[in-house]
């Protein structure tokens, strides 16, 4: 499975990719709005658990990868997430620091979201994002989506951005 935008190619995540994860998913900067930075080997796990994800639902994240060079700035997709006991499926994504401010996140997300919509048959899907993560709310609101509530999720208030087919 493979997405392409004007930019970026959508592909299965591996392990190959865990030192370009590992310097978006380990860096404070760019996981502020999370509990902690992963560890290297929470990496390993978290790209174990795509892998999984992949097999159960079809979807995940994936890495994305710029067209001109290959190079890994990031993940997006499409997760399979309990929210307040109902299961959603949830656009998500992470950019390397470097590269925020270029679009890249939200071309990745509207691709994710063309994707459930035509290609999954999906007629609704979420954001999860903090209330102080701004940069995601925006990204989240481009793709469409509104907020529709609040949730707790890892003892943390989330804003539940939605959009409907």
């Amino acid at each position: 499975m493979m997405l392409e935008t004007p930019r970026l190619r959508l592909r299965p995540l591996t392990i190959n990719d865990t030192d370009a994860l590992f310097g978006i998913w380990g860096d404070a900067e760019t996981m502020k709005f999370y509990p902690a930075p992963y560890l290297r080997e929470e990496v390993v796990a978290l790209i174990e658990k795509q892998l999984q994800r992949y097999a159960a639902h079809g979807t995940g994240l994936w890495a994305l990868e710029l067209k001109e060079t290959g190079a890994v700035i990031g993940d997006a997709g499409l997760l399979v997430q309990d929210v307040d006991g109902q299961a959603e499926l949830e656009i998500a994504y992470h950019l390397r620091r470097d590269r925020w401010g270029n679009g890249f996140a939200t071309e990745a997300a509207l691709a994710c979201r063309d994707f459930a919509f035509s290609e999954l048959g999906k007629t609704r899907l979420i954001s999860l994002v903090r209330p102080e993560n701004v940069p995601s709310q925006r990204v989240a609101e481009r793709v469409g989506m509104t907020v529709e509530r609040e949730t707790v999720r890892a003892s943390l208030r989330h804003l539940v951005y939605v959009i409907e087919r």
